[in-house]
């Protein structure tokens, strides 16, 4: 649900902002949502026995170096409206409207066995001109047999299991007596 909040909020920020204003943004959000894993400001943030005018002036403080009256009133609207708790919803979409209009996304890849930095940008190459964008990947150690690639804000997932090949090595072979 507050994803969905949250989108209407991101689609009215970045109807008013450019892309380098937007970016800023997003920092800003980003920060703002990394605050809220602190227990003491989520406490403080979620106590209904805190005044909405104290916690207006806490975010506006916080958002001060930003000097930008569309965010301070973006700030004022979401505590007047009693949604502050969709600030990391907020962040989270807002990064992902501008990998969609930089078509600039970040992805993994898992496997049990390092991959070389060389053999990472030369995938990455590859899917990026598949997929017409810019794709950046960074390995992920796991448990995982075999190598999997995964770009979720595509919703791209290519994956070669040693034991899913195996089987399927067998059963052709069956097929074939």
């Amino acid at each position: 649900m507050e994803e969905l909040i949250a989108k209407r909020y991101v689609k009215a920020l970045a109807s008013a902002m450019d892309e380098a204003s937007l970016a800023n943004t997003a920092e800003l959000f980003a920060v703002l949502s990394d605050t809220f894993e602190d227990k003491a400001f989520s406490d403080l943030i979620n106590n209904p026995d805190v005044a909405p005018e104290a916690k207006e002036k806490l975010l506006l403080s916080m958002v001060e170096n930003a000097k930008s009256e569309l965010i301070d009133n973006m700030m004022r609207l979401l505590v007047e409206k009693r949604r502050i708790s969709i600030i990391p919803a907020m962040a989270e979409e807002l990064r992902l409207t501008l990998a969609r209009q930089t078509r600039t996304y970040e992805g993994r890849v898992y496997g049990n066995e390092k991959v070389d930095e060389k053999t990472l940008k030369s995938m990455a190459a590859e899917l990026s001109k598949k997929m017409d964008a810019s794709i950046s990947l960074a390995f992920v150690d796991s448990d995982y047999d075999g190598i999997k690639v995964e770009v979720a804000d595509l919703g791209v997932e290519i994956d070669l299991s040693k034991s899913r090949l195996n089987a399927q090595l067998v059963e052709h072979i069956l097929k074939a007596i």
